[in-house]
């Protein structure tokens, strides 16, 4: 494939996370400290990107387990920033895993972006013996350098992931992420891009309602806090006092806008629960159904007790929900 955005600058933003991690040892990729190496001296440790025209921008050093508002919101600016520039192709972001699917989704909701946004990790730390970052990062500028059209993507162990569909699926193996029943966009070969379906954000039918607006961005950047939005799971002998417990929590708590459930099966609730869920309703608490199995989706239909998530992952659903409440 042809290098489309060549001549142009590439801004490579930081975050932190695992890829930026230090370990006492060179053998130990679990006992480590995320967010301890600087981007620049990521990107220093790539040879191959030493001849391209670069920026690189530290946003955050942070695990990523601690990700939040305050980080989306200033990496959300850098990249509004930099998409506007004309002399940018791409934007590249460095970010631990843990988290790393919902601040694909949340950027691709709240930017929609016309320029390629890549975002790239590892699973062990800069000081591993063999580390999986330095191969991600040039991966990742591959693709940047290779895309056409908008679109936030994740790039991990050669595979290229939308932001709707990308999920962490293994706690250790360096692939750790997979993209379910739609698979991945991409392939990384050897610097090369062997693309499997359509990059566009919109190409499927369950598109989130957030994403329509177009001052949602305005609104996300002006928040102090998104609407609260609460992750509760149906399983087996569940009740519903942590919903009731939810609901009933008194100021200066944030009122509790709305619950998203990670049912059973096809959208399935325990009935204690659904009795639970009900009330909150009743009260005006928006409630969304997500499956927690890793594979499929909820498929409407006249028998789901509330309404279902479009397809979106409980943590995304979570997410989508609370964009939505934002824009009121």
């Amino acid at each position: 494939m042809l290098d489309e955005n060549r001549g142009q600058r590439l801004v490579i933003l930081g975050t932190g996370g695992t890829i930026a991690g230090r370990a006492a040892q060179s053998g130990d990729n679990v006992g480590y400290v995320a967010g301890q190496v600087s981007v620049a001296d990521l990107v220093a440790a790539v040879p191959a990107l030493a001849h391209l025209p670069l920026v690189v921008e530290q946003v955050a050093q942070i695990d990523s387990k601690d990700m939040g508002l305050p980080v989306w919101q200033a990496l959300a600016r850098s990249l509004a920033a930099h998409l506007d520039d004309p002399a940018v192709s791409s934007v590249l972001v460095t970010h631990g895993t843990d988290t790393l699917e919902e601040t694909a989704f949340v950027l691709q909701q709240v930017l929609q972006p016309r320029k390629p946004v890549v975002l790239t990790c590892a699973m062990r730390p800069a000081s591993a013996l063999s580390p999986d970052g330095p191969q991600n990062l040039s991966d990742a500028v591959a693709v940047a350098r290779q895309a056409t059209g908008g679109c936030v993507v994740v790039v991990c162990a050669g595979q290229v992931h939308a932001a709707r569909d990308v999920a962490k699926v293994h706690t250790y193996q360096l692939n750790a992420f997979d993209s379910g029943d739609a698979g991945p966009l991409a392939r990384v070969e050897e610097g090369g891009v062997r693309r499997f379906r359509a990059w566009s954000a919109g190409d499927s039918r369950d598109a989130a309602p957030a994403q329509a607006s177009p001052d949602l961005l305005e609104r996300f950047l002006a928040a102090e806090a998104l609407p609260r939005v609460e992750l509760v799971t149906s399983h087996a002998d569940a009740d519903g006092n942590l919903v009731r417990a939810l609901a009933a929590q008194p100021a200066p708590a944030r009122p509790l806008k709305g619950i998203v459930v990670a049912a059973t099966g096809n959208g399935t609730v325990h009935r204690s629960l659904v009795e639970a869920l009900n009330e909150a309703k009743a009260s005006g608490v928006r409630v969304v159904l997500a499956s927690r199995c890793a594979r499929g989706r909820v498929v409407p239909h006249a028998g789901l007790a509330f309404e279902h998530s479009h397809g979106l992952s409980p943590v995304k659903a979570r997410l989508a929900l609370a964009l939505e409440l934002l824009m009121g």
